[in-house]
């Protein structure tokens, strides 16, 4: 009977462990105003400027306040994976998580590191006259 209390409680243990639902491939789900900056240890709080990477060799999950933040943490961290890695960004519009790299910039914007810059997923959503940048001329610039 024990033998079989045993093999019950593990089968059930697998079961639960096994529901657990894990993208791989996504953005992690950010803790709201308790996750920190992985560079400069402020809160995470604002939804319309989030940024997330997953380190492809530790699957560890990087968060970032500002885009500046990641930008600067890429060269003092000397991080040899950031050109292949995939970034996730809130869209300033709507705060979906979108591809950094395909994403629209705008500049002087009011950001949480006062860095300026905001994603957006189209072109479409932005206000004429602002000035469109990529995510490539935002990282130079920030340099």
């Amino acid at each position: 009977m024990l033998k079989f209390k045993v093999v019950l409680f593990s089968w059930l243990l697998l079961m639960f462990l096994g529901c657990e639902k894990q993208d791989s491939h996504g953005p992690a789900k950010i803790n709201w105003d308790r996750d920190m900056c992985d560079r400069c240890v402020m809160v995470v709080s604002d939804r319309k400027h989030t940024l997330q990477l997953k380190d492809p060799n530790t699957r560890r999950v990087y968060k970032f306040d500002d885009i500046g933040c990641m930008a600067l943490w890429f060269i003092e961290e000397n991080i040899e994976y950031k050109d292949s890695v995939a970034i996730w960004i809130t869209d300033a519009d709507t705060g979906e998580w979108i591809n950094a790299r395909e994403a629209f910039y705008t500049t002087e914007n009011v950001t949480p590191m006062a860095f300026g810059f905001s994603a957006h997923k189209s072109k479409a959503s932005i206000k004429e006259g602002e000035e469109i940048i990529s995510y490539d001329e935002v990282l130079k610039r920030i340099k």
